[in-house]
């Protein structure tokens, strides 16, 4: 069975990224996940490049995997953090 940690340990090691998401979408049993990946290793990269890289990183992995989807791969340029101010809640006074 692959976890969550795994593909986050192998992403990070062979992609140095600086944001990553990892969500078990199989109910907890590893056949099943969705990645977000932010790394300045796909500068220059077109999209399918990206998702060769990530295959390529979780080799391993994949042999036990059922499904992977890659949500985002993306360079720190292209990334945008989730916003800080879009979570803040206003009251009227």
């Amino acid at each position: 069975m692959v976890t969550k940690e795994q593909i986050e340990a192998s992403l990070t090691a062979k992609l140095k990224p600086i944001h990553l998401e990892v969500i078990d979408i199989s109910g907890g049993c590893g056949a099943s996940f969705e990645i977000e990946v932010v790394s300045e290793q796909f500068e220059g990269k077109r999209l399918l490049e990206r998702h060769r890289m990530v295959n390529a990183a979780l080799e391993e992995e994949m042999k036990e995997i059922h499904a992977l989807s890659i949500k985002k791969a993306q360079t720190p340029q292209q990334w945008k953090p989730p916003s800080q101010d879009s979570a803040t809640l206003t009251k009227d006074a």
